[in-house]
C-alpha cells in the first residue's frame, strides 16, 4: 500500500487542488492511504474532513519579512514543525509528499529532502515563497501556467473538482435555469468577483443593470443577469426584472452551465476553470498584491480565449462602450470560447498522479 502525504492549506487556492488531486489518486489507487497536511485555523479544517480524508495539523509558520520578534522566535518554531513532520513520515511509512504551496507545504518540503521524492504543484503564474524552496529538490513540479518560473516545470494544468472537470454544460442547462430561476429564453451574463466579491465589478455591473437586460444579443435574443455579489460587499439588489443578485453560490457548475458570457476576476482557479469549461470571459485583474491575476492571464490572452480590462477602468462606462456591444456580438463570444475549449485543461489531477506514481517508481 501507498502512502500520500498531501499539503497545504490556507485558502481554497491550495486546498481545492489538493482535495482534487487526493480525489484522483482515490480513483486510481483506491487502497492507497492518504494523509492531508495543514495548519491550525486554515479553510483545510473545515473542507477536508467533509471530503472524508484525515488532516494532521501542525502550528502555522510564516516566514519573517522584518526583524522582529517573530523573526528571533521563528529558527525554533520552524524546527519543531520539520520535526513534527518527519515523526509522521516516520509512522506512517509515507512514500511522497506533495506540496500545494501554502504554511504546510515548507517544512513538508524540508522534512522529506532526501527521504522521499517530492511533488510540487504551484497554481500561480507567480510562485509562492513555499513551492521555490520546494522546487530546488522536487522530483517533479507541476504548474498551471506556461509562464511560471520554477525550474523542471511541467505544465499540466489546475486540478479541479469534478463537478467543474465533468461539466455538461448542455445536459446541466435546465437544471441550472430551475436553480437560479431564470428565464430559458434569454441569454445569461453570468459576474463573479469571488466569495468575498468585487466592489468595483459590483457597482459598475449594478449601475447598468437596465441597459444589461435590455440588450438583445445577435439574433434578437435578450440577456438576463446572474451577479454572484459576495460574502463581503454590501450591494443593494435594484429589483429589476431578469437581474438575478446571488450572495453566495455554491453551484458554480451550475453557474457555468448556463452562463453564455462571464465577466469575473482572474485567480488561478477561476482561470483555469472557465477555460476547461470554455466560457468566453472578460477578466478583471485584482489589483492589489503582486499583480499575479494579471499574469495569470497571459496565455489566455495570447490565445485569445479571453478579453482583459484592468480594474480602475471597468467603469458603468466601459460596461456600456464595450461590454455591451460584446454581448451583441455572438460570432465574437464563440470565437472566444472556442479558443477557451482549445487551451482549457481538464485532466490535470489525472496528471497529477502520473507524476507522483512516476516519481515514487523511480525513486
Amino acid at each position: 500500500m501507498t502512502t500520500y502525504l498531501l499539503a497545504g492549506g490556507g485558502t481554497a487556492g491550495h486546498v481545492n487542488p489538493l482535495l482534487a488531486t487526493a480525489d484522483a489518486i482515490r480513483v486510481a489507487h483506491p487502497d492507497a492511504e492518504i494523509i492531508v497536511l495543514g495548519t491550525r485555523g486554515g479553510l483545510e479544517e473545515r473542507l477536508v474532513p467533509e471530503r472524508g480524508y484525515e488532516l494532521v495539523t501542525i502550528e502555522k509558520v510564516p516566514f519573517p519579512r522584518r526583524p522582529n520578534g517573530a523573526a528571533l522566535r521563528f529558527p525554533v518554531r520552524f524546527v519543531r514543525a520539520v520535526r513534527r513532520v518527519r515523526r509522521l513520515m516516520r509512522e506512517r511509512a509515507v512514500d511522497a509528499v506533495v506540496g500545494f504551496g501554502g504554511f504546510a507545504s515548507t517544512p513538508a518540503y524540508v522534512a522529506a529532502r532526501g527521504r522521499v521524492p517530492v511533488i510540487v504543484h504551484e497554481a500561480n503564474a507567480m510562485p509562492g515563497l513555499a513551492n521555490r524552496l520546494g522546487a530546488r529538490w522536487a522530483a517533479g513540479v507541476a504548474v498551471v501556467f506556461p509562464n511560471t518560473v520554477l525550474p523542471k516545470a511541467q505544465a499540466v494544468g489546475m486540478p479541479l473538482r469534478r463537478e467543474i472537470a465533468d461539466l455538461d454544460r448542455a445536459a446541466s442547462r435546465a437544471e441550472a435555469i430551475e436553480f437560479f430561476g431564470l428565464d430559458p429564453d434569454r441569454r445569461t451574463l453570468l459576474v463573479t468577483g469571488g466569495s468575498l466579491g468585487a466592489k468595483r465589478i459590483n457597482e459598475a455591473i449594478r449601475a447598468q443593470g437596465e441597459l444589461l437586460v435590455g440588450t438583445p444579443a445577435d439574433g434578437g435574443t435578450p440577456w438576463q443577469v446572474v451577479h454572484v455579489v459576495g460574502r463581503l460587499s454590501p450591494f443593494d439588489d435594484p429589483g429589476i426584472p431578469n437581474y438575478h443578485v446571488v450572495d453566495y453560490c455554491d453551484r458554480m457548475d451550475l453557474a457555468f452551465a448556463v452562463a453564455d458570457l462571464v465577466v469575473s476576476r482572474a485567480g488561478a482557479s477561476t482561470v483555469s476553470e472557465l477555460t476547461a469549461v470554455g466560457l468566453p470571459t472578460v477578466y478583471v485583474p485584482y489589483a492589489v498584491g503582486n499583480g499575479e491575476q494579471a499574469k495569470n492571464i497571459a496565455s489566455v490572452l495570447e490565445a485569445d480565449a479571453g478579453l482583459t480590462v484592468a480594474d480602475a477602468e471597468f467603469t458603468p462606462e466601459w460596461v456600456a462602450t464595450t461590454l455591451v456591444p460584446l454581448m451583441a456580438d455572438r460570432a465574437r463570444l464563440e470565437q472566444l470560447a472556442s479558443n477557451a475549449r482549445r487551451i482549457g485543461v481538464s485532466d490535470a489531477a489525472e496528471k497529477m498522479v502520473v507524476m507522483i506514481d512516476r516519481a515514487i517508481a523511480t525513486r
